[in-house]
């Protein structure tokens, strides 16, 4: 059976498996949508019982022959429509309406010049669900499996978006599932399964890679940008053997260097150190662990907060009010054709997933994949406490890439949007990037620089 027929078959099998929407008309945007936007479930496990929302955007340039990219919010647990409305989608909250949530374009969309698959994961996640308890389950790995057997399903269900030079991309936490995505990809590709997937790379955005790297990088980052004294920060490396995470517990100068260092950067915005810190955060969780409410918002307090009640000074959070009250619109759901009944409360992120991080480093992955026909897009944004940019530097250079491009600004308008360098090796090539200015994550922060950095890059030209 050649696998033209055995592609239709399939077709004719996710059919059944599968729902589809094309959405035209959404409240909070007056008239039809000047994109189009699909949206629906793809089901993954032994039976479907792992049901996948998906928004799928077509490229508002030319969506035959533009890239075609899969989306992956970080978390782990952050909602898709987050990624589409705050970061890289076609569309954006007005915020000088304060009474009902409405939108505006987004010229500085992703879109303008690729289409993009943004899908709920892991189960969970926004308006995905199981069918099953068991099926609520998950991990860093099996959680990569899904999210291949969906993106198949996905691409046997539209096949004309086959032939498409392909990504997978991402920011924060999803610096650990796609790098496993896309192993499996080319895994898959080798073994001969049927139809090749036409991966060509994949594009990554403050990402969370390694719990060594990324954490041990907050203190030489916090002094390269002066919010730590020289003094501290020597006595620092040599009394914790720059040791941030797991330090000597037994070292009374290293715990003292560990307290004086909190006592420098904890009342910052991690997500972006020269914005102000929110009264409405939620508090600090241990340094030494991975926990995205360490930038992301209080959920409940800015619920039952009103917008003429906030306190100043501004602060991002109060952003993310609008997509709580838009999302959980009963006329919403039923525009985007969610199933009734399969969600309680729609939440941008959610916090209480069944989860085990079952992968600590993805470093390896990468490592693996130096070894393939690959172009790899890292950035991060270099205000970002976070994730900082000295740790996934740091990281990139372990790799052992052999260097083919020295640390340079690079342009937008004129003026310098950040440092970049690259790495090659035999067909391998990556580029890495800062965004001057920008947080966590970085189009968030700047998205004319985000834009221009990807169009250039699918373009294969320098940055």
């Amino acid at each position: 059976m050649s696998w033209l027929t055995l592609l239709t078959v399939t077709v004719l099998l996710f059919d059944v498996a599968a729902a589809q929407f094309v959405v035209e008309t959404i409240p909070g945007y007056p008239g039809k949508l000047p994109f189009k936007l699909e949206t629906g479930y793809i089901g993954v496990g032994d039976v479907d019982e792992v049901q996948f929302f998906y928004y799928f955007v077509e490229s508002q340039r030319n969506p035959t022959v533009d890239p075609l990219i899969l989306w992956l919010t970080g978390g782990p647990g952050c909602s898709a429509l987050s990624g589409l409305i705050y970061e890289i989608g076609p569309l954006q909250f007005n915020y000088s309406s304060t009474s009902v949530p409405t939108f505006i374009l987004n010229n500085n969309s992703w879109t303008q010049v690729a289409s993009i698959i943004f899908v709920d994961t892991p189960v969970g996640t926004g308006f995905s669900y199981s069918n099953t308890q068991e099926g609520y389950h998950s991990s860093d790995t099996l959680t990569a499996s899904d999210i291949y057997v969906f993106l198949r399903k996905w691409l046997l269900g539209h096949p004309n978006f086959l032939q498409n030079r392909f990504y997978v991309a991402g920011d924060s936490y999803s610096g650990i599932p796609v790098p496993l995505v896309v192993s499996k990809i080319v895994d898959g590709n080798d073994n001969g399964e049927n139809p090749p997937l036409n991966i060509q790379g994949y594009i990554l955005g403050n990402p969370y890679s390694d719990y060594s790297h990324d954490f041990n990088s907050r203190v030489p980052y916090a002094h390269r940008v002066n919010l730590l004294s020289d003094e501290l920060y020597e006595s620092f490396k040599v009394s914790c053997d720059g040791k941030y995470v797991n330090p000597d517990t037994n070292s009374t100068q290293c715990a003292e260097d560990i307290v004086a260092i909190h006592d420098c950067i904890d009342l910052l915005e991690t997500g972006q150190i020269l914005e102000p810190n929110c009264s409405v955060r939620a508090p600090k969780p241990s340094h030494d662990q991975w926990d995205p409410s360490t930038f992301e918002e209080d959920n409940l307090r800015l619920l039952h907060t009103n917008l003429d009640e906030l306190p100043e000074p501004w602060c991002r959070a109060y952003n993310y009010l609008s997509i709580y009250t838009w999302a959980n619109d009963k006329l919403v759901q039923e525009a985007l054709h969610v199933r009734q009944g399969t969600i309680k409360v729609w939440v941008r992120c959610n916090k209480s997933l069944s989860y085990t991080e079952d992968v600590t480093s993805s470093i390896v992955y990468h490592r693996n994949l130096t070894k393939k026909c690959l172009q790899a897009l890292i950035y991060s944004g270099d205000q970002d406490l976070v994730v900082p940019y000295v740790g996934t530097l740091g990281w990139i250079r372990s790799l052992g890439l052999p260097l083919v491009g020295e640390w340079r600004p690079w342009f937008v308008d004129g003026q310098v949007a950040g440092y970049t360098v690259k790495y090659s090796n035999v067909n391998y090539r990556l580029t890495y990037a800062t965004v001057k200015g920008a947080g966590h994550t970085a189009p968030e922060y700047k998205p004319v620089e985000a834009l221009a950095m990807v169009y250039r890059f699918f373009s294969l030209f320098p940055l």
